[in-house]
């Protein structure tokens, strides 16, 4: 299926809405009507259902509950180790999540291009530099990491969060990055706006 552009929005097919089993056509629906568009990462894993519910299973667990850590600051995680990785999906989609998020249309495009010098608090800054390391450098996490982040406030609950959404988007990158995941152009301008 290829998107408004005529490029297709994955390299595997994508199937159909009224293809797809009745709990994913469902949920795909309902973001549409949620967001006006359908997410072209829920078409891509339409492609295999069982790899699309256990993906959106953790994808929730991780990215929809309460705790330490702010929506924005999740999306944050998701930004910063995606620009790492090259994701150029997750980059732009997470990236118009956390502008609306934060509340901040300037925010998600200085995560992406260099958190370090982003408007962020030095408790944030803390909470990347583990997420990276996590991303980038997992064998070399030790517990003087979550020492760190304990003396920013971060619960070991918290630390655990940042640990798994850096790995879990590892995973969604590579995806992404192999499939030649296209990114919707709606996500462009979301957020964008004053705030």
């Amino acid at each position: 299926m290829p998107n408004a552009t005529g490029v297709p929005v994955s390299r595997y097919p994508v199937p159909a809405l009224d293809a797809m089993p009745e709990d994913i056509r469902a949920r795909v629906l309902k973001v549409q009507e949620k967001s006006g568009f359908i997410p072209n990462v829920f078409l891509m894993l339409a492609y295999r259902p069982d790899e699309f519910r256990a993906f959106m299973a953790y994808h929730d667990a991780l990215m929809d509950k309460p705790g330490g850590l702010t929506q924005a600051e999740r999306e944050m995680i998701v930004v910063a180790t995606s620009a790492a990785n090259q994701c150029q999906y997750c980059v732009i989609a997470h990236g118009a999540i956390l502008r609306i998020r934060a509340k901040d249309p300037l925010i998600a495009d200085q995560v992406a291009a260099n958190y370090r010098k982003a408007d962020i608090s030095p408790r944030q800054r803390a909470m990347l530099d583990f997420a990276m390391k996590v991303s980038q450098e997992a064998q070399d996490v030790g517990e003087p990491d979550s020492a760190v982040l304990r003396g920013h406030g971060f619960s070991d609950d918290d630390i655990w969060d940042i640990a798994a959404i850096a790995a879990f988007f590892g995973m969604s990158n590579r995806l992404a990055n192999f499939t030649s995941l296209r990114v919707n152009a709606e996500f462009y301008a979301l957020g964008r706006g004053r705030s």
